[in-house]
């Protein structure tokens, strides 16, 4: 043994040595004392130093042993039930950690007819009511057992006890004849089930540790030996819906169970008609089949089923003649029928039928039949039909090319201009718009002119540009408000500064609706003298000669609410009006009570409503640029009351007579036009514009107003032409 093994070995067993030391010398009894040696050393026998080289030469000893032989992770069975006997296999995935040959436990309670691993064969043991494999490790597994088990029957039910695994997770899958009903699982939980052919799958998840039994309940051989005649009745309602190219059929089938719980109904559709749907709460499953639409419900025992079917027949646009009848359902002792026809636009509908559909009042028609149209109905049928007998309806449907109308209307506008001396023009125009599907107000501006601003029903809008003119929108019938409403626009516009004297033409915007009155106010400045001498207005001139009494409006006078006024205690309304009886909105209403003001402006109505009035000496004025302004005093008791107030439109005290020519030239005795104040409009105006122009105008506070109308504007400029002449 070489010196470099001793040294290894000797340091190897150092501490052993000095551990056995005292040990070895207790065994061996007295003996004498060893000589003296060097500190460190030992000295032993030469046995004992053979034994311990000899231990030191073996190996060291392995690892830790797993704490399980084998486990079995998962489950798969499968099987189907044919007659009395259940069949099927079992696969099983897991793992051997132990090294060797190992027996693993499989499955319990099964009788098992071939086991594999890995296509081969696989040895399996017997202990009691549990199979094991024998299985080499470590490696994992994948075994599959043909199993098969007996099927109990019990008085309407049978079951099937399933296999157990020893795995930690199981599903099965479990093919059952026919449509059984009320499958059980005992312990587990059913996933799915699938029915086809005849057959229904149903899915499992197996409980660990546990046998499964699966139960079904089937029917009695006997009860079915005796077959139960099936009787049933029937009502189909039918909607008729005649559109652009097509008409629509929709039918609602309800049938009633008399005797007998059948599974399968066939309804049959009328000619030229195709099924586009089929619905229904208890409905299965359908098909169709030509004419045939067969139908499976989901719970036979039901004693009323309800169906939904739509068709589509496809006609000529336009006018057209038809003949319909109606779905039947097959094998009904009796059935009834109503119809209800229904079309969209201009079209006319003249029905045709015999003695055995009778026409009879729409109000008359089932509700669910009512509820179903969505368009104006024009007639309802009613019928009954046993088996064999049709039911036929023809229509005539004849339709009418619609007819452009007016879908907007300025019921009337004001405009308002301020000349300055600098030429620039400032004009404000006014419209009453009823409205009923336009979009938006086109509007084309005189040349050079550009918008300041817009509103609509009191609220400020974004005109749009366009190469064709700007547009300004507008709101529709079913938006708010549903009434007129009051668009305006403000621009500027300017030409060239005016001179000592000359002549100049002044035109307003054009709009693409009509304008049943226009009136326009003209304000020029103070240091000069004008008169118009052309244009395509009617100036308005006044005679000194004789003035005309006008009948006044009638005093307004404080009225007991009525019921749809939706008036409560302490309330005070009412609605402003002109003297041709159109609703004024936007005119300013104020109440004064002991000195307190409050004020309200009327909504598109013309209404409005003051709350919470304390009882004493009230005063209501109202007020609007271009009329009269109207106001009545009372004493309010605490009652809701009512008050409404009529408008005149303003003007002088003086007979007017108005230029009954378009365009001819005016001549100064008979254009002699009085020199009026500015109106509540032109003030308006002016406090409208001042400090909030984009540019520097000399808004000129005092001057000359002119007066002009013109009715029914449509899509024309408004111009008239002035004669001038520095004062």
């Amino acid at each position: 043994m070489s010196r470099s093994i001793r040294a290894a070995r000797w340091s190897t067993l150092a501490a052993l040595l000095i551990a056995m030391a005292a040990p070895l010398s207790a065994r061996q009894g007295p003996r004498t004392a060893p000589p003296d040696r060097a500190p460190g050393t030992v000295t032993l026998p030469i046995a004992d130093y053979d034994r311990l080289v000899d231990r030191a030469a073996q190996p060291a000893g392995g690892g830790d042993q797993p704490p399980i032989p084998a486990v079995v992770a998962r489950a798969e069975l499968t099987g189907r039930v044919d007659g009395d006997v259940a069949r099927g296999t079992l696969r099983l995935d897991g793992e051997v950690f132990q090294r060797g040959a190992v027996k693993v436990p499989l499955v319990s309670g099964a009788t098992l007819a071939e086991g594999r691993a890995d296509g081969r064969a696989l040895p399996l043991l017997q202990d009691g009511d549990t199979h094991a494999g024998v299985l080499t490790g470590p490696a994992p597994f994948v075994l599959t057992l043909d199993w098969t088990a007996p099927v109990e029957p019990t008085p309407g039910r049978v079951s099937v006890l399933l296999p157990q695994p020893s795995a930690g997770t199981g599903t099965a899958s479990l093919d059952l004849p026919g449509d059984p009903g009320d499958v059980r699982v005992e312990p587990g939980l059913v996933t799915d089930r699938q029915t086809a052919n005849g057959r229904t799958v149903v899915r499992l998840t197996l409980a660990p540790g546990a046998r499964t039994r699966v139960s079904w309940s089937v029917r009695e051989a006997a009860g079915q030996a005796v077959p139960v005649e099936v009787r049933t009745l029937g009502d189909v309602k039918s909607l008729i819906t005649i559109g652009d190219g097509d008409v629509r059929l929709s039918s609602l089938v309800d049938v009633t169970v008399v005797r007998g719980e059948p599974r399968d109904f066939q309804i049959e559709l009328p000619d030229r008609y195709e099924a586009t749907s089929v619905t229904g709460a208890t409905l299965d499953r359908f098909s169709v089949n030509g004419r045939i639409v067969s139908l499976t419900v989901r719970e036979p025992e039901r004693r009323r089923h309800q169906f939904v079917l739509t068709l589509e027949q496809a006609h000529a646009a336009g006018s057209f003649k038809a003949d319909t009848s109606f779905p039947t359902i097959a094998g009904v002792q009796r059935e009834s029928g109503e119809v209800l026809i229904e079309g969209g636009g201009t079209l006319q509908v003249t029905p045709d039928s015999d003695d055995t559909v009778r026409r009879m009042d729409v109000r008359e028609a089932h509700a669910a039949l009512r509820a179903m149209a969505r368009q104006p109905t024009l007639a309802a049928f009613r019928y009954q039909r046993r088996p064999g007998e049709p039911r036929r309806l023809a229509l005539d449907v004849k339709r009418f090319a619609d007819a452009p109308v007016l879908s907007a209307i300025a019921e009337r506008a004001s405009a308002v201009t301020l000349v300055t001396s600098e030429g620039r023009m400032l004009t404000e125009m006014t419209f009453v718009v009823r409205n009923r599907a336009q979009p938006f107000m086109k509007v084309t501006l005189p040349p050079g002119a550009s918008i300041l601003s817009a509103e609509v029903a009191g609220e400020t809008t974004r005109p749009v540009t366009a190469a064709d003119g700007t547009r300004v929108p507008l709101l529709r019938t079913g938006f708010r408000p549903a009434g007129p409403y009051i668009v305006s626009l403000v621009y500027l516009h300017g030409s060239q500064p005016l001179l000592n004297k000359g002549d100049a033409q002044l035109a307003l915007a054009t709009v693409d609706i009509p304008i049943s009155m226009l009136e326009w106010e003209l304000f020029l400045p103070e240091q000069y003298a004008a008169k118009p001498v052309a244009g395509n207005v009617i100036p308005i001139r006044y005679e000194r000669t004789g003035a005309v009494a006008t009948a006044p409006p009638p005093p307004p006078i404080a009225m007991p609410v009525s019921e749809t006024d939706r008036a409560s205690a302490g309330d005070l309304i009412g609605l402003l009006t002109d003297s041709a009886g159109a609703i004024l909105p936007g005119v300013t209403v104020t109440l004064v009570v002991d000195g307190r003001q409050r004020q309200v402006t009327t909504d598109a109505k013309g209404m409005y409503r003051f709350s919470g009035v304390p009882i004493g000496h009230v005063n209501v004025k109202a007020a609007i640029a271009g009329f009269s302004s109207n106001e009545a005093s009372f004493i309010f008791e605490g009652d809701p009351r009512r008050l409404d107030m009529r408008l005149d439109v303003l003007g002088p005290s003086e007979t007017v007579n108005v230029a009954s020519e378009s365009g001819r030239d005016l001549k100064a005795e008979e254009a002699s036009a009085v020199q009026q104040a500015p109106s509540q409009n032109i003030v308006n105006m002016q406090r409208k514009v001042a400090g909030v122009l984009p540019v520097r105008v000399d808004v000129p506070r005092a001057g000359t107003a002119y007066r002009f109308v013109r009715p029914l504007v449509l899509n024309e400029e408004t111009s008239v032409s002035f004669r001038y002449k520095r004062r």
